[in-house]
């Protein structure tokens, strides 16, 4: 007969995510997801398989999270731009208050992990092109509102304010308060 599942897999899914997150992959071994999930061995890999699949799914369920956030502070009713500026200066805000400067998950991911792992990729790949579908069709929304002038692209905004948010996050482990606000002011002004 099999046992029964002494342990929500749910919530060790977050706790792995977690540990992930401020460790990062390489720096995590499998006994600290033991440890940290309170799990047997045996246990972990019946109900995640590898490190690397688990890994995986911690990262998904991240995006999941942060995306599902940030497109959703992006369209309420309103002033869309507005929105968009409110939402790079949160990310900016979570950079320089973060007492575990873990940064982004994904960024994170993108430095340790890329190029060499290519299922990594197809999220990072993902969480960048989501955020930036996201900001993109605020900033088109804003167009439609009349708040951000028709002589601006979108998309090309986009992207750079998602290569931006980037740079804040990584900037977010020795975050400097001053840095990052004058960096963000200058980078919002781009939509002025």
């Amino acid at each position: 007969m099999a046992r029964t599942k002494e342990f929500d897999p749910d919530t060790a899914l977050r706790a792995a995510l977690d540990l992930f997150w401020r460790k990062g992959y390489e720096a995590t071994s499998v006994q600290d997801l033991v440890d940290h999930l309170g799990i047997g061995r045996a246990s972990l890999y019946a109900t995640f398989d590898t490190k690397h699949d688990l890994y995986l799914r911690a990262l998904d369920r991240y995006l999941e999270e942060v995306n599902g956030r940030a497109a959703a502070s992006l369209f309420p009713e309103g002033d869309s731009l507005a929105a968009v500026k409110h939402l790079i200066r949160t990310f900016a805000e979570e950079s320089a208050s973060d007492p575990d400067r873990k940064g982004c998950f994904v960024t994170n991911t993108a430095v340790e992990c890329l190029p060499g792992d290519e299922l990594a990729a197809r999220r990072v790949d993902i969480g960048f092109g989501g955020l930036e579908s996201a900001i993109a069709g605020a900033l088109a929304q804003a167009q439609g509102q009349g708040t951000l002038s028709e002589d601006k692209d979108p998309y090309s905004l986009a992207r750079f304010l998602v290569t931006f948010v980037q740079g804040v996050r990584v900037m977010g482990h020795r975050p400097d308060r001053r840095r990052l606000t004058d960096a963000v002011d200058h980078a919002l002004s781009l939509l002025d």
